[in-house]
């Protein structure tokens, strides 16, 4: 595939349909009324027998501890979804890893049609489609849905793959105060600087050992002076309710920061990857 030009195998996508199940909401139950652990599996219908076989596999039960609103009980496999933004239904997810070069499709995988299982699943084709073909990416094309921090630390770290995949954070203010992404963050000095140009530090400590105030992969909290706070023209906009500005940086943030400028290098589709990040730029 690969010598004869159809399959580049620089980079690729994933993205997952929903197709919709043939059964119905009458036919359904809730889940206080639908208990996997009293079913005789001997005396269950096929597809009875075939859900129960999946309650361990991560594309299927394993994939969330969330209990699902309804079962249907012809296909109980089926997700109730109402991922459509309408009416909800039964559904499964069909997950498609392709080939960005001619739009070559080179792996498929079934899910419930819940997040946490797509995401799955595109780790899942990765890894099958480097046992089939020998291809590993150079990157990787989704939606926010894969930008969970778990997903980007296992393609940046483990796999070695960029993320062009915007990040999914759960950070962003809606009360018109700003956001952690309002405010920069200075890798070298070890601080975020606010919109007013005010510091925001993890220690004001001068530390003789070295390794007691380095950075590495673990949560943090950035906190401003207090006097800075106080005398600042902008405090409705920033900490209206607390005395001073403080912001969390994640056990992983600078796998998401890697991930925002493997995004915002790419300017056009389709991307060649020039002028993206390198993984050097990712340490622990």
């Amino acid at each position: 595939m690969h010598c004869r030009g159809l399959v580049g195998g620089t980079g690729f996508a994933v993205d997952a349909s929903l197709i919709s199940a043939d059964v119905q909401k009458q036919s359904s139950s809730r889940a206080e009324y639908w208990d996997a652990d009293a079913i005789d599996p001997l005396e269950a219908p096929r597809a009875v027998r075939e859900y129960l076989d999946t309650l361990d596999e991560a594309a299927f039960g394993a994939a969330t501890t969330v209990t699902p609103k309804f079962t249907a009980h012809a296909d109980p496999a089926s997700q109730w979804t109402a991922a459509r933004k309408g009416p909800a239904f039964f559904a499964y997810s069909d997950n498609y890893l392709i080939d960005t070069d001619h739009g070559i499709i080179m792996d498929v995988e079934a899910t419930r049609s819940v997040r946490q299982a797509e995401v799955g699943s595109a780790r899942t084709m990765l890894d099958r489609t480097e046992r089939r073909f020998g291809l590993r990416p150079d990157w990787l094309a989704a939606d926010t849905a894969y930008g969970s921090e778990e997903n980007l630390v296992w393609l940046t770290l483990k796999r070695q793959i960029l993320p062009f995949i915007p990040v999914f954070d759960k950070s962003e203010r809606t009360d018109g105060t700003w956001s952690r992404s309002d405010f920069t963050w200075d890798e070298e000095r070890d601080r975020y600087l606010c919109p007013e140009g005010k510091e925001l530090r993890h220690s004001r400590r001068n530390y003789s050992d070295p390794a007691r105030s380095a950075t590495g992969m673990k949560p943090r909290r950035y906190r401003a002076l207090k006097a800075d706070c106080q005398d600042c023209p902008s405090k409705a906009k920033c900490c209206p309710k607390s005395d001073v500005r403080s912001i969390n940086r994640e056990k992983y943030e600078i796998v998401r920061d890697f991930a925002r400028a493997c995004t915002a290098s790419a300017g056009s589709v389709p991307w060649d990857g020039v002028g993206a990040p390198t993984f050097g730029e990712v340490q622990a």
